[in-house]
């Protein structure tokens, strides 16, 4: 069966004898493969406010949403809250410079948790278009946008209504943008044809909840299977038309973080948010209700809020908005060891063999994965941060409450 990841990776000729180097595209949340991951090997491990910072400039306004790249190019989003403006920014990868800003939308600013911001949704790309979310009053909306700031499309696929606010994020597969739209009003997830925006299917969800998960694609068990958490349930969906393949009840109503797969197990790993956090590892060849049968560990130790874990072969990493940092046995959900390395609500991201934990202070925090907790080094940013990082073509992309960082090494 054809695989169809959404693997982008394209091989870069080196200098002298260095011979191939691997580059990747980061185009969209959590990276080319959803989950944090990026096999990109000639990173900076090491940086403070002058080394290794290739470049550093003002972002307009204040958001969380987290930087994408593509090619040359970096795209993210930001609110303009004296205007009520909602901007997508275009940025030049090489040297920081904004290239253009488009407002989105103008209209009342909904009303959020303290920690939320009005931009915290991050876009997603194909190289072709860049595709955003955002509300407009009580409506999703989703819009495409071409490299130069013009809008090709906008759709809106449903209502949304929390009192936490809006942060959800388009994400691809094949040619279709789908969004998450779980909240307290109309419930649902849809996808949309990514060239011209018309509706493919959409999933209306009966038990409506807050859910801020965005779906990974695997295949696993034969198929293409899109893991998806809302609707008070864990499930997989076939994403060409929306049919529910598996699904597993709770583990209770709300869900922040993304699933990741562990492929060396076979274990889809997710874990809820609200009112209790449950940690779940479940086998993905099932078929309709697979609560009991197919669940092989659940913990409460462990269990993540809203940022999302990264997870090697052996090992799961966790972390907190409490501060809390979890290295987990990813076959038995057991904790091999625990550390406190500061709030967190961006994601962790694993690359060159090492695993990048960003803190709501701007401090990054570079360990070893292994059963032992080994820091490799720390790297204070100097100024707050609640977006994840971006890898891209051997640089770490950062965005913090104020600036934008390119980190790389000095040459």
């Amino acid at each position: 069966m054809k695989k169809r990841f959404l693997l982008v990776c394209t091989l870069v000729l080196g200098m002298g004898s260095i011979g191939f180097l691997k580059a990747q595209n980061w185009p969209g949340w959590r990276g080319p493969n959803g989950d944090g991951t990026s096999v990109e090997t000639n990173l900076p491990v090491q940086w403070d406010s002058t080394a290794n910072v290739i470049w550093k400039t003002r972002v307009p306004g204040f958001g969380h949403s987290s930087p994408v790249v593509w090619g040359d190019r970096l795209f993210t989003i930001t609110a303009i809250h004296e205007t009520q403006e909602r901007v997508l920014l275009c940025y030049n990868c090489d040297n920081g410079e904004l290239i253009w800003q488009t407002v989105m939308v103008k209209t009342k600013l909904e009303d959020k948790h303290s920690d939320n911001s009005y931009a915290s949704g991050t876009p997603a790309t194909d190289g072709n278009l860049v595709y955003v979310s955002f509300l407009e009053g009580e409506h999703v909306v989703v819009a495409a946008y071409d490299f130069s700031g013009k809008k090709i499309w906008s759709q809106k696929p449903g209502t949304f209504s929390s009192p936490h606010g809006y942060s959800c994020s388009p994400v691809l597969f094949e040619d279709k943008v789908m969004i998450n739209g779980n909240s307290l009003g109309d419930s649902f997830m849809a996808a949309m044809n990514k060239t011209t925006g018309e509706m493919i299917w959409k999933v209306p969800h009966e038990k409506p909840a807050h859910s801020f998960s965005t779906p990974i694609f695997r295949e696993m068990a034969g198929k293409m299977q899109m893991i998806f958490c809302g609707n008070q349930e864990i499930a997989a969906y076939n994403p060409d038309n929306g049919e529910k393949i598996w699904y597993v009840n709770g583990p209770s109503e709300d869900f922040c973080s993304s699933p990741v797969y562990n492929s060396k197990n076979d274990l889809v790993l997710v874990s809820s948010a609200w009112p209790q956090r449950h940690l779940l590892a479940i086998k993905p060849d099932g078929r309709g209700d697979v609560s009991e049968s197919h669940v092989v560990w659940r913990t409460t130790k462990g269990a993540y809020y809203v940022p999302s874990p990264v997870c090697t072969d052996d090992y799961l990493f966790t972390t907190m908005t409490n501060g809390r940092v979890h290295c987990l046995d990813a076959a038995t959900g057991n904790i091999i060891w625990q550390e406190d390395l500061g709030k967190q609500y961006s994601s962790p991201v694993l690359a060159n063999g090492l695993v990048y934990i960003p803190n709501d202070d701007g401090m990054i925090t570079v360990i070893q994965p292994g059963p032992e907790f080994t820091v490799v080094a720390k790297n204070d940013m100097g100024e707050k941060m609640n977006a994840s990082p971006a890898i891209s073509n051997g640089k770490i992309y950062l965005r913090g409450y104020e600036h934008l960082f390119c980190i790389g090494k000095n040459q």
